[in-house]
């Protein structure tokens, strides 16, 4: 059955020079007026403990040179300064923070009446015109907007939202439970698993090495006095390093979608732990482990994929005691029976032999077909 979604597409551009000049103002044009419209509202609401609803138009008269750039551009920052007030007091996010320059250089600007679009090999974007891109696929349907951005690395890319159609895929018959891990990155209760790839890891010796030789740089920098915008080897530098960081992202993200995409296509229910991962990370003997993994983001894709492709993905409380109770007969050991150190464990009740990491997406993805029945249950309920 064919579902109308809105799909990110990211495409390399390749600016000349007058274009980079361009997409330099945007850049800081919209973080000044993030940065200006933030410190506006603070200092409003100390003196009035009142919120301040400024706009980027009232800053143009005192400032000229924010009419260069894209007005949609400077719109969205509003748009998304107000979202992160919400997020703060409703939701308790953090408090929306300053930005710097050269940390997530990027804008947003909105497809109207064709000022968005693109060719064979170029994107067309509002006050600038066509740029030179790549698409690593085709876009079909209707782009809503588009973010540029400049990486630590000197690329430059585009994100197009574009709303199109997907079909469903077929129906499998098939349930898997997902149990998350750092050895194994996750255990299926199909026995199967897939070994964590550790991507920093696995780049942290040429990572270290080059982070290594910017620090002399600095260092070389400091001692001649010349600030390190001006130094070309320090510069330099900071791109190698940029580049291993982006190399592990993009081997990280790679692989999370082919894996992401594989379960959603091979399975009708997906049950997986929703785990507290920002609690985990605190701690420090784990956190790299941890957040090399990208249990979170790993667990978004399968969300947004299975909503796209019609399966159904449950998340399992993070309490549940996967681990402890056996699959076999439901019998639940104790913290101190079942220490993290022991990965296999016979059942005192039934005499299953329990291998700890199947045992637990066993359980997973019982406790999910349970959750998933009760959920179409309510639902006819409510449609009775």
């Amino acid at each position: 059955m064919p579902k109308q979604i809105l799909k990110a597409h990211k495409v390399r551009l390749y600016p000349n020079e007058e274009q980079q000049i361009f997409f330099a103002k945007s850049f800081g044009c919209t973080r000044f007026i993030w940065n200006r419209m933030l410190s506006d509202k603070i200092d409003h609401y100390n003196e009035h403990q009142t919120e301040l609803k400024n706009t980027p138009a009232q800053y143009k008269k005192e400032f000229e040179w924010l009419k260069e750039v894209d007005s949609l551009a400077l719109a969205n920052v509003q748009q998304n300064l107000r979202a992160a007030y919400n997020k703060f007091f409703k939701q308790g996010a953090r408090f929306p923070k300053f930005k710097k320059k050269g940390q997530h250089d990027s804008y947003t600007t909105n497809n109207q009446k064709g000022t968005v679009a693109v060719t064979k090999n170029t994107v067309k974007l509002p006050k600038i015109g066509h740029i030179k891109a790549r698409f690593p696929s085709r876009i079909n349907g209707l782009i809503k907007s588009a973010t540029i951005s400049h990486t630590p690395s000197g690329k430059y890319f585009v994100s197009l939202l574009v709303e199109t159609i997907v079909n469903e895929l077929p129906k499998t018959h098939s349930n898997i439970g997902i149990d998350l891990g750092l050895t194994d990155f996750i255990v299926l209760s199909d026995g199967c698993s897939i070994a964590n790839p550790k991507f920093l890891s696995r780049l942290q010796g040429k990572l270290t090495r080059e982070q290594k030789i910017l620090a002399r740089r600095r260092e070389v920098a400091k001692a001649q006095q010349r600030k390190l915008s001006d130094s070309r080897n320090y510069q330099k530098q900071k791109i190698k390093v940029a580049k291993v960081y982006e190399k592990i992202t993009n081997s990280r993200k790679d692989f999370l979608h082919k894996l992401s995409y594989k379960i959603i296509k091979n399975h009708d229910v997906i049950a997986i732990e929703d785990l507290n991962v920002k609690g985990m990370v605190k701690n420090k003997k784990l956190s790299k482990a941890i957040s090399d993994s990208s249990w979170s983001t790993f667990t978004t894709m399968l969300a947004y994929k299975a909503e796209w492709y019609g399966k159904t993905l449950v998340k399992i409380d993070r309490w549940y005691p996967s681990s402890k109770t056996c699959s076999g007969c439901g019998h639940l050991l104790t913290k101190a029976e079942l220490p993290l150190s022991v990965r296999s464990w016979d059942c005192p009740s039934c005499l299953q032999k329990n291998n700890r990491d199947i045992n637990a997406s066993i359980n997973i993805l019982n406790q999910g077909l349970m959750l998933a029945e009760q959920s179409k249950t309510v639902g006819a309920a409510g449609l009775a």
